[in-house]
């Protein structure tokens, strides 16, 4: 996540000194002009756009929905559902997560957009029959022999996570989240090693 983002910029421990531009600031405006802010190339955009086809791709936690501490609660607003609304009546319109395709229909609610959960392992188009009940039509959904790999990957990371405070396993059928956004920072460092050793049992591998 850090890796995709711009440096955060340090403030000067020394209040008096004339601003100067440190290192943290060379590395952010390099940053920043290797990613520039669509809003502020709309034109560039369009112009690169002509005569081409478009479609949308969008992420759903921390873009659609706010970023929070417990995931069953990333609530989509109905400004922002209006938004996607509008746009898939321009473009082919995706939300793509790593959640289950049934969790993010159920928070999108939108029948007019294409889904792609578990990141990309189960991808439905837009239909109007049992949508929100999963039951969509399934452009793509990886083979029902690896559900139990998952299901076993999933036991086996909510066991080695139970004692540390603030993590969260979520199963998303074809794959499997482990949240520690409230974790003390210093004891998140240790899901390296946690995660390797679950490698070591064959699982994650196997998945």
């Amino acid at each position: 996540m850090r890796s995709s983002s711009p440096p955060s910029k340090q403030l000067n421990k020394d209040v008096t000194s004339e601003p100067s531009i440190d290192e943290t600031d060379v590395a952010y405006h390099t940053w920043m002009m290797r990613h520039p802010s669509a809003l502020t190339s709309f034109e560039q955009i369009l112009s690169s756009i002509r005569c081409k086809k478009i479609a949308l791709f969008l992420d759903y936690d921390g873009t659609l929905s706010p970023i929070v501490d417990n995931p069953d609660f990333a609530i989509m607003s109905n400004e922002m559902r209006a938004v996607v609304k509008s746009a898939s009546k321009c473009f082919p319109t995706a939300i793509i997560s790593g959640r289950s395709c049934e969790k993010v229909c159920k928070f999108v609610k939108l029948t007019e957009i294409y889904y792609a959960g578990s990141h990309g392992m189960d991808i439905m188009g837009p239909t109007r029959k049992d949508y929100f009940s999963g039951n969509g039509v399934h452009l793509f959904r990886a083979p029902s022999e690896f559900l139990p790999i998952i299901k076993e990957v999933c036991s086996s990371l909510v066991d080695i996570t139970k004692d540390v405070l603030g993590a969260k396993v979520e199963y998303n059928k074809y794959c499997v989240s482990v949240h520690y956004r409230i974790v003390d920072e210093k004891v998140s460092a240790k899901f390296g090693p946690w995660l390797c050793c679950a490698r070591k049992q064959n699982l994650l591998s196997s998945a």
